[in-house]
């Protein structure tokens, strides 16, 4: 198989190293990561100005640009072959719930599947970082599972897994996403030249985390499998908003 990998922390984290090693043993890795922490960066493109791809010695290209940048460009033009599969990650950090809608991580396995390449996003949940080898042999297990039993349509897939050893993972599960309250109160500061700015707070404690959401999974010490779609149609209120346009 041939893989793009590409991430959200830059091309020199050390997630996107471990998870190139880990897929180097089912095929041909090829990795196309941005040049700089890209975090929430969610679903932009550039279109503003060019964007530049360089080759690290580690033999990782990197582009000025998102996570998104970075799919596309190697998808649409730098690569002589199309991928049979695009993975993202190993994110430092989870990526569950409503934090999907601003993750760079995902974004880059959304842009794989947008371009009918079945794409995984594959995130560590902790802040110690301590354990992307456990992370790496879920990828290992998924792996295994896909050749053995593959893809008959490209999924989109979004993975977290808990920041423990491995040999107190619980398995894997399938999960929908779970919620969070609104997020914290933003941070006022003052700069070095007196300017007022303001720091983003951090995301707000999980409000649906009951079983059967990636929360639960997380907080159960399994993985967490969760299948992403990308039709933002809201479906119960067509006919409502029908009757309202039309009344």
């Amino acid at each position: 198989m041939k893989f793009l990998i590409s991430n959200d922390d830059g091309y020199f984290a050390p997630g996107i190293a471990t998870l190139a090693e880990a897929l180097s043993r089912h095929g041909e890795v090829v990795v196309v990561a941005p040049e700089r922490d890209r975090s929430g960066s969610s679903n932009s493109l550039t279109l503003d100005r060019p964007l530049s791809v360089r080759k690290a010695a580690n033999g990782f290209f990197y582009v000025n640009g998102t996570p998104t940048d970075c799919v596309h460009v190697a998808v649409t033009g730098l690569l002589d072959f199309r991928p049979d599969m695009v993975f993202s990650g190993i994110n430092h950090g989870p990526n569950m719930g409503d934090d999907t809608i601003y993750s760079g991580t995902v974004a880059a396995a959304t842009e794989g599947f947008l371009l009918g390449i079945p794409s995984v996003a594959v995130s560590l949940a902790g802040k110690s970082g301590a354990h992307f080898a456990t992370a790496a042999a879920v990828v290992d297990q998924l792996m295994q599972r896909l050749q053995a039993s593959p893809f008959q349509a490209p999924v989109l897939l979004n993975v977290n897994v808990p920041d423990i050893p491995l040999d107190r993972l619980a398995g894997m599960t399938v999960t929908r996403l779970g919620r969070r309250h609104y997020a914290e109160p933003v941070i006022k500061a003052k700069n070095p030249r007196g300017d007022t700015v303001y720091w983003v707070g951090p995301v707000g404690p999980a409000q649906d985390a009951g079983e059967g959401t990636d929360f639960w999974a997380l907080a159960n010490n399994q993985a967490s499998v969760t299948p992403l779609m990308l039709d933002l149609t809201a479906y119960g209120q067509l006919d409502g908003i029908k009757t309202w346009l039309h009344s």
